[in-house]
């Protein structure tokens, strides 16, 4: 075992001559369990670090709760992969409310796509922030010259909180969903403002990666890879900049690009044709 997080396994390689026995790093997967005053409520498949950050995160991506206060207690058994929590103000869960899409309206629009937690915690974002192209192109470097576990296996996502000058706070994780929990998590634990912060993202932004950044309350999302349709419906519904492929000196922006210092200048492209 080389730490927690990495395992070492030996394989056969193939190196495009020959057949080579060696050891390769391996990312450490395993389950937990939350209990919430004593009722089971999710099996989460992680990353086996930040523990806390992560439940805690979850829980209030799921609405469960809104502050650390609201938390009494909080045990981890890593051995056995159970978190349990016990609540200020004891919460029924709702299983259904965690699985039934619901459908509302707000600016004109459906949120059809929406889980019926997520009506209670995405939040539309107003932050006045802008960034430079080249601080988004630095912070993506940085984000990727820190995650040394991504570099040894390949087989972790990484999430990094920043200001527009560097980074606050980095997490790793086999999930993607559970990096931005871990964030969310530490954010919560250390009560960090965030109408300042950026999130800076490995993966693809799909509509649940938009709306846990929603959740978090973050204004700006960078990836170094792809959106999807539903995910740049709800950021431009939410007020979120979202900019992907951010490889080498160029990146996309998709949704509300009043955020990205530059394109103001922009010349219209509309009736050029004519």
């Amino acid at each position: 075992m080389l730490n927690d997080i990495i395992t070492s396994q030996n394989i056969v390689r193939y190196n495009g001559h020959d057949f080579v026995e060696e050891e390769d790093d391996i990312a450490v997967e395993s389950a937990l369990t939350i209990i919430v005053d004593g009722t089971e409520f999710a099996t989460m498949v992680c990353t086996p670090s930040e523990m806390q950050e992560l439940v805690v995160g979850f829980l209030a991506s799921e609405g469960v709760i809104r502050t650390y206060h609201d938390i009494k207690s909080l045990q981890i058994d890593e051995d056995r992969g159970f978190a349990y929590v016990d609540l200020i103000n004891k919460h029924s869960i709702q299983k259904e409310f965690h699985s039934k899409r619901f459908i509302g309206s707000c600016c004109g629009k459906g949120r059809q796509f929406y889980f019926h937690n997520d009506v209670k915690t995405a939040k539309t974002v107003t932050t006045k922030l802008a960034v430079t192209p080249e601080q988004c192109r630095r912070l993506m470097k940085k984000m990727q010259e820190s995650s040394s576990h991504f570099q040894q296996t390949g087989g972790f996502h990484n999430a990094a909180l920043c200001t527009k000058d560097g980074i606050v706070v980095s997490r790793t994780d086999i999930g993607r969903h559970n990096a931005l929990d871990k964030l969310f998590g530490y954010c919560i634990i250390h009560r960090i403002p965030l109408k300042d912060k950026i999130i800076v993202f490995s993966g693809r932004i799909s509509s649940e990666v938009l709306l846990k950044a929603a959740k978090i309350g973050v204004g700006i999302i960078l990836s170094k890879s792809a959106p999807t349709n539903l995910a740049l419906s709800i950021a431009e519904e939410l007020g979120i900049t979202t900019v992907g492929f951010i490889r080498g000196n160029g990146f996309n922006v998709y949704t509300h690009q009043e955020r990205i210092q530059g394109i103001g200048q922009l010349p219209s492209i509309i009736g050029l044709e004519d």
